[in-house]
């Protein structure tokens, strides 16, 4: 079995704490929407106090919530881009598949539903949280620092909604009643008003790391976040104050191995900015089926998965010669896996390709006695990303040396010993942008940023008219529940 030496504090975080929230949203292969929740831990499980207990249980929150980290995420931050497509079999969610791969969103599908209350409920969490440290009155270090961590959490769902929808509802008071959760859309410049002054909050009060327990918001967190919210408003000049607080920080490196990065060692390394805990040991599953479902749909000791979210012959076109993290994102059928196993032909199996990042080392497979991945930590934010958003904001802000130091350290990573990658060496906006560009979906493949990328750069109706894609695509419909049990306060976005 995997030992688990590294994670000596997480179990410290995770067996009780976690405890707080459904151990696992169970699905079988056939029936992917059936869901069995199990027990729920009470409060006084810990005894560090009320707000580090609450504060705990927001990560295991985070970690089997609906559209943040369970399988949903992924449908509504991944498929829909030109990198991915629904997977599986050609029956299995086909009327989803349809949707997302398809553009033909809908209002009343249930996974919409799931993905709008799923961050929802994540949020109220944290202003339940929030409001019971305001009414105490309590200004200790420790408070201050578990109302920054619920402020950097909410930040996070906030962002998703504002990238998801554009206006949505600011709800921060704390839902004791449905109505208290009853409020019509704010604008998208309040949004992002309200993201910021969340995150400036946890950046001024998190510390900068936890080692003790990984897995916890940090001041990082905070401004990286603040940089990619400033790259959506083009507003340059922060984007890169923020990203470069994070590279000065003196708290992240680049792993040596691109490779490496997305096998079990890559978990809670240095490039780790946020990350969200996974845990398997004998007798112990904190997990979601965020990795189950992505894993190979085939038979026996290829029987990995439901077969989910998989590459699309585009983006296995869109690798440069050598580049050695095609081979880290895509997994070939009929090919050798990289750990001398060679994956079955397609036919039997339903794809030609298979998310490499979803993959686990067959040897820790056989260790557990288990092929299915309820162990690898999913990554939310990576230290990569905010180099390459430094990258972007520099060269927009014409400095374009600077730029292009950013996106060589990208690149020289990339290379390592075995490929060759050349030198971006024409310092001129408009090749470093195109650049730019290719390593942000290289680099971040199958991590649910391609889709925005093209959104906010404005290539979307270029590079996706020909799936169906419309200008009203780059927002969700709000699910028709909301609607409706908002008594019509919801107005629902434009075209839909």
């Amino acid at each position: 079995m995997r030992i688990m030496k590294n994670y000596k504090y997480i179990i410290k975080l995770l067996l009780i704490a976690l405890l707080a929230m459904p151990v696992l949203n169970s699905c079988s292969d056939d029936d992917f929407l059936d869901r069995k929740p199990l027990g729920n831990a009470t409060e006084g499980d810990l005894t560090a106090g009320g707000f580090e207990e609450k504060a705990f249980g927001l990560y295991g929150k985070i970690r089997t919530q609906d559209g943040v980290t369970n399988w949903i995420r992924y449908w509504f931050q991944n498929i829909r881009s030109d990198d991915a497509q629904k997977g599986s079999t050609p029956t299995d969610a086909s009327t989803l598949g349809n949707i997302m791969d398809n553009f033909q969103y809908s209002a009343t599908q249930a996974e919409f539903a799931l993905n709008w209350n799923g961050h929802y409920s994540l949020i109220f969490a944290c202003n339940d949280l929030i409001t019971e440290i305001e009414t105490s009155g309590l200004t200790d270090q420790g408070t201050i620092i578990n109302e920054a961590e619920a402020k950097a959490i909410r930040g996070f769902a906030y962002f998703d909604l504002y990238r998801d929808y554009g206006e949505v509802p600011i709800i921060l008071n704390k839902v004791v009643i449905p109505s208290d959760g009853v409020k019509a859309k704010s604008t998208v410049a309040e949004l992002e008003t309200q993201i910021i002054a969340d995150l400036e909050y946890a950046a001024s009060n998190l510390p900068d790391a936890w080692p003790a327990y990984p897995g916890r918001a940090t001041k990082g967190f905070a401004n990286a976040l603040l940089a990619k919210l400033y790259l959506y408003q083009r507003n340059w000049a922060k984007s890169l104050e923020k990203s470069e607080l994070v590279i000065t920080s003196g708290q992240y490196v680049l792993d040596n191995s691109y490779v490496t990065l997305f096998s079990e060692a890559g978990d809670n390394t240095k490039e780790s900015i946020f990350e969200v805990q996974f845990l398997r040991e004998a007798g112990v599953n904190y997990s979601s089926n965020y990795w189950e479902s992505q894993g190979v749909r085939g038979s026996s000791t290829w029987d990995l998965g439901w077969g989910f979210n998989v590459p699309t012959s585009n983006l296995v076109n869109a690798y440069e010669t050598g580049d050695p993290r095609k081979d880290a994102t895509i997994l070939f059928s009929g090919q050798n896996d990289g750990f001398g196993l060679t994956v079955p032909a397609s036919p039997p199996l339903a794809q030609p390709y298979w998310n490499k990042k979803a993959y686990t080392t067959p040897s820790i497979r056989q260790s557990y006695g288990e092929n299915k991945n309820h162990w690898k930590n999913i990554k939310i934010l990576r230290y990569a990303d905010v180099i390459l958003m430094a990258a972007e904001a520099a060269n927009e802000s014409g400095d374009f040396s600077k730029a292009a130091e950013y996106l060589e350290m990208i690149r020289s990573r990339a290379r390592g010993v075995s490929a060759v990658l050349p030198e971006i060496a024409d310092l001129n906006q408009a090749v470093l942008k195109a650049a730019i560009k290719h390593e942000r979906r290289i680099e971040l493949a199958m991590e649910g940023e391609r889709f925005y990328d093209l959104v906010r750069w404005g290539d979307a109706p270029a590079v996706l008219g020909g799936l169906g894609y419309q200008d009203k695509h780059k927002y969700y419909p709000i699910p028709q529940t909301a609607i409706d049990q908002s008594g019509g306060v919801l107005v629902q976005n434009p075209n839909y």
